[in-house]
């Protein structure tokens, strides 16, 4: 059995990439970067399609349908106060989307100005249903856990160290971070 290609997406005048990027906005908000990958992929080819993609955004600019100040502080409170994800979390996952880093510093700052790192991390364990670690394998499970969340190794520690977790296991996993910063 052989797989055949995708069908090849019709490319869309501009009047329809105006439109298409408009529909796409109003399902999910979406970054400038991300906005010009969906538009690259329907308009024309060459120098034509890239001056109407162009187009498109800075008319969507102008009318205010996109605003990466506005996605990033959004982003930022939601990931934060609803998912208790840590600011390193927030700030990785914007970059990945495209977000300039001054915007990304102003709205991840905004969103965990006053917010209690530890804390976080303890209601993101919470939220995840995690307990207190029996064992070292259990204890390295939840600091990886908590590294991914986007938590500081401090943090983390504090954390650890509150469940009454061996020094041993700390030092262990100390010197874990310290290989994976030096690689």
């Amino acid at each position: 059995m052989s797989f055949s290609r995708a069908k090849a997406k019709r490319v869309l005048t501009d009047v329809e990439l105006y439109d298409y990027a408009v529909s796409s906005l109003a399902r999910k908000m979406r970054t400038v970067a991300e906005l010009k990958r969906l538009l690259r992929m329907r308009a024309q080819p060459g120098e034509e399609g890239t001056m109407a993609v162009e187009v498109v955004i800075a008319k969507l600019k102008e009318q205010k349908y996109l605003n990466d100040s506005r996605y990033a502080s959004s982003y930022s409170q939601y990931r934060q106060s609803n998912e208790k994800f840590g600011r390193r979390r927030v700030v990785t996952d914007l970059k990945a989307k495209g977000v300039h880093a001054e915007v990304i510093q102003q709205a991840v700052d905004a969103a965990y100005q006053d917010v209690n790192e530890e804390q976080l991390a303890r209601q993101f364990l919470e939220r995840k249903r995690l307990k207190k670690p029996h064992g070292q394998r259990e204890s390295a499970r939840i600091f990886r856990t908590l590294v991914r969340a986007g938590f500081s190794t401090s943090t983390i520690f504090r954390v650890l160290k509150h469940w009454d977790v061996d020094d041993e296991v700390l030092t262990a996993l100390s010197s874990e971070t310290d290989e994976s910063v030096s690689e």
